[in-house]
């Protein structure tokens, strides 16, 4: 995974020092969805990789994903898929459970949203640690789809996320790192 920065997109990136909690640099996106310019490169950017390949569903994961997974879906003809967390969806749900930093969650989908076999494309605004998006490959997985990469405007390199999504053979795109956390 090659990145090469837009100063545009990381101008629009707002850092928000010690927040959730001391230590943290939080990197927010809401500045860049409000910014025209910068929303639309970063659509842009995110799409290039699938141009021209043939993605059935684009996955949103809760809820930066859903902003730009259905923009992503939207460029590429796509369907999109929200994944949730657990009991935010009417239908019939797969469910998996997950390890936070301060616990365990549960993320849902439901059951009849990708049909086997269907290539799948997962989007988010950033990875951490992977932990979120490890969930969402695997209950994607669990119903058949072929998820064929993960994509996300920022990286966290030092937390290693990257790494965990492609050793379970899913090509990671990112267009941006921070270092830190």
């Amino acid at each position: 995974m090659a990145i090469q920065p837009d100063p545009t997109l990381e101008l629009a990136i707002r850092t928000i020092v010690d927040y959730p909690k001391p230590g943290i640099s939080f990197r927010d996106i809401t500045t860049l969805l409000g910014d025209a310019r910068a929303f639309r490169r970063a659509v842009d950017q995110l799409v290039q990789p699938y141009a021209g390949l043939k993605i059935d569903k684009v996955a949103g994961i809760e809820a930066r994903g859903f902003i730009l997974g259905g923009a992503v879906a939207h460029q590429i003809s796509s369907g999109f898929v929200p994944i949730r967390k657990k009991g935010k969806l009417p239908h019939e749900t797969v469910r998996i459970a997950y390890s936070l930093e301060y616990g365990i969650d549960e993320m849902e989908m439901h059951k009849d949203a990708i049909e086997p076999g269907e290539k799948v494309v997962v989007v988010d605004d950033l990875i951490a640690t992977g932990g979120t998006a490890e969930a969402a490959i695997k209950l994607l997985q669990s119903i058949g789809a072929e998820v064929v990469a993960a994509c996300f405007i920022i990286d966290l390199p030092d937390l290693q996320g990257a790494k965990k999504i492609e050793a379970l053979g899913v090509p990671v795109h990112a267009l941006m790192e921070f270092e830190g956390d």
